[in-house]
């Protein structure tokens, strides 16, 4: 074999490997992307969060409302907006949980069944956090006048229990067995499954009728803290910041941007702005930042629009914004 010609016969080789190399380095590189892509989108994954609803208690368009913030509603520049709300996917074991029951429920469990999980039982349970209007008020769609069915699960703390038992209409969903109602415990686990945890949590706030919690929710890879309503960071007894260090996402309250924002007292709606949410992690990584999920927005809140010149500087400094149809592995 002459010199050339095994010069020639190696460099072929070595091209050949060349390429089957660098194609599997590409698809290796792809499939890591993709599956990135899945996980936050929820396709891939057996267990996730989808949201279901970003609005405060009195959604979007608000009752009333004749400001800009409302007419960009009706001129057809903004869509509306469902109350805050969270489902709970547990496609391997053909389970769904709702938590808050809002006066969008109705269709909040049609985008469930539809575009989720469809199966006989409705739901396999609400975890409800507090009453007030935005969180319980759905309940009513379970009575004889809608569904009517029997035996559904609602979570709740003692406080609300009673006051679900103890006032109508809700008593008589109660007494009909519309609902039945399940005890919760603040910081007692509850096992969903094998690999699906949920554990409530007292937060602050004005608790006229109820207690209030918020949850976290665990999976087999993922967990996450769902605080819709909260007064304000420092009078709660725990640490805003390690509470999220400690989680892959947080969806917590964003009622309003700043106290610039209403004319009515903040002292009778206190909660978190975002601003001195954003103030209080501005010195955290950006890894904790990124797990901020902002929701709960009340309809004057500028930066419940999804194209707002606010939104997109506060994504800029790492922060996020819970979307309808969004969806988060675990």
């Amino acid at each position: 074999m002459s010199i050339n010609y095994k010069k020639h016969f190696l460099l072929e080789i070595f091209m050949r490997y060349f390429w089957i190399l660098l194609l599997t380095l590409m698809s290796i590189s792809c499939h890591k992307t993709n599956t990135q892509i899945t996980a936050i989108k929820g396709i891939d994954s057996k267990q996730y969060i989808t949201v279901l609803g970003t609005a405060q208690d009195g959604g979007y368009p608000h009752i009333g409302c004749q400001k800009m913030c409302c007419e960009n509603y009706y001129n057809g520049t903004n869509t509306k907006k469902s109350i805050v709300s969270l489902g709970l996917i547990d496609l391997k074991n053909n389970q769904k949980w709702l938590f808050d029951a809002t006066p969008d429920m109705h269709t909040q469990l049609a985008e469930l069944e539809q575009n989720h999980l469809k199966k006989e039982t409705i739901i396999d349970g609400v975890f409800l956090t507090h009453a007030h209007i935005g969180h319980y008020t759905g309940l009513m769609y379970f009575g004889r006048e809608a569904l009517g069915k029997k035996d559904i699960p609602v979570y709740a703390m003692p406080k609300m229990r009673t006051y679900l038992r103890n006032n109508g209409p809700w008593s008589q969903l109660v007494k009909l067995k519309n609902i039945k109602l399940k005890s919760l415990q603040r910081d007692s686990t509850m096992l969903l499954s094998s690999n699906l945890k949920v554990t409530p949590f007292i937060v602050p706030h004005r608790d006229e009728f109820s207690e209030t919690v918020g949850y976290k929710i665990q999976g087999n890879k993922k967990s996450a803290l769902f605080i819709p309503d909260i007064d304000k960071w420092e009078k709660w007894e725990n640490s805003i910041i390690k509470e999220v260090e400690k989680v892959d996402y947080a969806f917590v309250d964003a009622t309003f941007l700043n106290q610039f924002e209403v004319k009515r007292a903040m002292s009778e709606v206190p909660h978190p702005f975002i601003e001195e949410t954003i103030n209080l992690f501005k010195n955290e990584t950006l890894a904790t930042k990124n797990k901020i999920i902002f929701i709960h927005f009340n309809h004057s809140n500028p930066a419940l629009q999804e194209n707002s010149d606010v939104r997109k500087e506060i994504e800029k400094l790492g922060f996020n914004f819970a979307n309808e149809g969004q969806n988060y592995a675990l």
